[in-house]
């Protein structure tokens, strides 16, 4: 757990110093984003003053990292508004979303896997295959459009977009969680062929168990580890905004402040998200790891 966390905060400290170093190799000018396109260079080299631009670069960077460790991320150049305190308040917004879009990916995704190993070379296991590979391969935000055309617009079951209602969470959560799913059954399917033509699964078998217990006992419980793993990726990766698919559907959460952040050149609140994503994506990553120790034990010695 210790190594596991040591190497956490490394990764995190390398994504800041990247983010620090993409804004300046970029080439917006924070401080003629904050003064605005139509001010003067007199008001932007005063901006760039106040805002302590001009000190040298080593010195902009350890500033940024102090700030980092106390947590303030700055200020919107068009808002005013703290970042972090913005950012943490669209979380629970992307997290509801993130969540409702994995439970479509699991619970669809690991049994149609399950069954495809159960029933491998036969037509119901070519089905699923087929269906797996149509979903990894269909871009999400395509498959956002179709189902806003055909259930929004055209039958009118759920609306068009928008925030607080369960109708208005099921078709962000269906085009997130479609391909996911078909991600999940494609990895189900495949360790679960490997683990089933092991020896203990055999002599499971032997001992006259019913297949259920073969399968979910024995077979399911050591093909659930690359599983665990992808869940805590995908879960960090959610968390951090989906930026197309929020804005196809209007959802007020990180992956639409992002987008807007990247249309108005607001450098400190793309900076707080894309940070705010990188926390997400290291913690649960490391939780993963966490995850999979527990579930099996020869992990924890690797």
């Amino acid at each position: 757990m210790v190594k596991r966390l040591g190497w956490t905060v490394i990764v995190l400290w390398a994504i800041v110093s990247l983010t620090f170093a993409a804004v300046f190799l970029s080439p917006i000018d924070p401080a003629r984003a904050y003064a605005g396109e139509r001010a003067t260079e007199a008001v932007v080299e005063q901006t760039r003053k106040n805002l302590k631009l001009d000190a040298p670069l080593y010195a902009q960077y350890f500033r940024y990292l102090t700030r980092m460790a106390r947590g303030d991320l700055g200020k919107s150049f068009y808002t005013g508004n703290p970042v972090l305190r913005s950012t943490l308040g669209l979380v629970p917004r992307t997290a509801l979303l993130a969540g409702a879009a994995l439970c479509v990916g699991l619970l669809a995704g690991v049994p149609l896997g399950v069954l495809a190993a159960r029933a491998r070379g036969r037509p119901l296991d070519r089905v699923i295959l087929f269906g797996s590979l149509v979903g990894v391969v269909t871009p999400s935000f395509v498959l956002g459009f179709l189902l806003l055309y055909y259930l929004a617009f055209k039958l009118a079951w759920f609306p068009l977009g928008g925030y607080g209602s369960f109708s208005a969470l099921v078709l962000p959560a269906l085009t997130l969680g479609l391909p996911a799913a078909a991600w999940y059954a494609r990895m189900t399917r495949s360790t679960m062929l490997s683990i089933m033509s092991e020896d203990y699964i055999r002599n499971a078998r032997a001992k006259g168990l019913p297949e259920w217990m073969v399968l979910g006992r024995h077979a399911f419980r050591n093909a659930a580890a690359p599983i665990v793993t992808m869940v805590g990726l995908d879960l960090g990766v959610l968390l951090g905004g989906v930026l197309i698919i929020e804005n196809v559907f209007g959802w007020p959460g990180l992956g639409q402040q992002t987008w807007r952040a990247v249309g108005s050149n607001d450098v400190p609140v793309v900076m707080g998200t894309v940070l705010t994503a990188a926390f997400f994506v290291a913690i649960f990553n490391l939780l993963a790891d966490l995850a999979n120790a527990a579930l099996d034990p020869r992990v924890r010695y690797a």
